[in-house]
């Protein structure tokens, strides 16, 4: 990783971490986020990855103008950092602690290595 890729990705992590307090204080089932990117086709493949607790929550968290806020403050957050996403929902994707534990006995390294949440 070059420096500037390492400085983009810390940048990222501290507006991620800033969503993810909010998220936890306000959203039920909300559990973590994560973001993935491939910087030589930055900010293109940037995957910011929300985690909920089960597919029930994430479920009630989709149908609700929550999903919405989440995505807005995200998109917000990266404007801080002058990262400009022209809409979030493109980069923004959700997942569950259940799915993981399904599908990928509850490793997220291999979860995310193997799933494009933009596919």
């Amino acid at each position: 990783m070059r420096k500037t890729d390492k400085k983009m990705d810390n940048q990222l992590r501290h507006v991620l971490t800033e969503v993810c307090e909010v998220a936890l204080k306000d959203i039920n089932g909300f559990q973590w986020l994560t973001h993935v990117v491939n910087y030589s086709n930055f900010p293109k493949s940037l995957q910011v990855v929300c985690v909920f607790d089960t597919n029930e929550n994430l479920s009630y968290f989709m149908s609700k103008k929550t999903k919405i806020e989440l995505d807005g403050l995200i998109q917000l957050k990266l404007s801080t950092i002058n990262l400009a996403v022209n809409n979030a929902t493109d980069h923004v994707f959700y997942d569950t602690e259940q799915n993981c534990d399904e599908e990928h006995q509850g490793k997220w390294v291999n979860r995310l290595v193997q799933k494009s949440y933009g596919s």
